[in-house]
């Protein structure tokens, strides 16, 4: 495995990509640089005398906490996600993919231009209608993708993602230092690790994300993997993709969406537009879930709430995973 960073020559990333046949007869690289902060690969912004390009790595570990263990594999699972829904209404939604090398785990894809992340929306929110409806009518076309039987399980990565949502946010004891983040935060979060009546239904829905099922998932559908340039509406990073049950999608699209304009409306307006059928009352176990481990766990987001918001959201995903 060839392995790619900032560091890397412009004359070895561009003997590489030739080697793939990647490039024109005529195109050099003139530049590489970062495109913006990634959590789980490397990924480079390719500038050639004739357009501009992403480069994307998967490394045996997450880029961003790499004393985190990650499979390697994700890229594959990346990849077959663009398969998946080539030739369909919402791949003009998705970075259109010019190569994909197994051997050194890498993907040369469009580069989206001065796109930004939604994340801004939790502390600006709420979304537009049309925004809303938009994102909602792309998972809805994902979760329609049919017959995909070679699908890859990505067992390792949901593995890996089952600790950090359902399992490490929930343990009195997890190394995790929330005052560090907000002081008062450690103490607020006491009572939700020791109820076990709640761990018990977490646990349950952790045992239901592990489990197979027949629907594609983007499997990561929150503001840091959509995109805005302009009136165009993005989605990228479906590695933790797999085939699982649509709620998951929905109710993490429904967690994010409450915490950045602290309104439950939203989740009548998401399963009202959502046209696949979907159980409720899992939808709102999931996005409680996501609500609470996004609040105390390890993986924090852009959010600027008072303790006393952080307790009126973790009281409230309390109520919803209960039912």
């Amino acid at each position: 495995m060839i392995a790619i960073d900032l560091q890397t020559s412009l004359s070895e990333l561009e003997d590489l990509l030739n080697s793939k046949n990647w490039l024109g007869p005529q195109e050099k690289i003139e530049n590489i640089s970062n495109p913006g902060e990634g959590n789980m690969n490397v990924v480079l912004r390719l500038k050639t005398n004739e357009r501009s390009l992403i480069l994307k790595q998967s490394r045996p570990f997450v880029q961003k906490y790499q004393e985190i263990k990650a499979p390697l594999e994700r890229i594959e699972v990346e990849h077959h996600f663009y398969k998946a829904i080539a030739n369909t209404s919402v791949q003009r939604h998705f970075p259109e993919i010019y190569g994909y090398d197994p051997d050194n785990y890498l993907l040369l894809m469009q580069d989206l231009g001065d796109c930004e992340d939604m994340s801004s929306f939790y502390n600006t929110g709420p979304f537009s209608d049309k925004t809303l409806n938009t994102l909602v009518d792309i998972l809805n076309t994902i979760h329609n993708r049919k017959d995909l039987p070679d699908y890859p399980l990505n067992q390792e990565l949901r593995a890996l993602n089952h600790q950090h949502i359902f399992v490490l946010p929930f343990m009195e004891d997890n190394g995790f230092d929330l005052d560090a983040i907000q002081k008062g935060l450690q103490d607020l979060s006491t009572p939700y690790k020791n109820d076990k009546a709640l761990k018990k239904e977490v646990e349950k829905l952790g045992q239901l994300y592990l489990s197979q099922g027949e629907t594609l998932l983007h499997g990561d559908f929150y503001p840091g993997s959509w995109m805005k340039s302009e009136e165009k509406i993005y989605v990228i990073d479906p590695e933790f993709s797999f085939l699982g049950f649509k709620e998951f999608d929905l109710g993490v699209m429904i967690a994010h969406s409450i915490m950045g304009n602290m309104d439950l409306k939203v989740i009548g307006v998401v399963i009202d537009r959502y046209q696949s059928g979907a159980e409720l009352s899992l939808v709102k176990q999931v996005a409680g879930v996501e609500i609470m481990r996004r609040l105390i766990g390890l993986a924090q987001l852009p959010l600027k709430r008072s303790l006393k918001e952080k307790d009126y959201l973790l009281r409230m995903a309390k109520k919803m995973i209960l039912r």
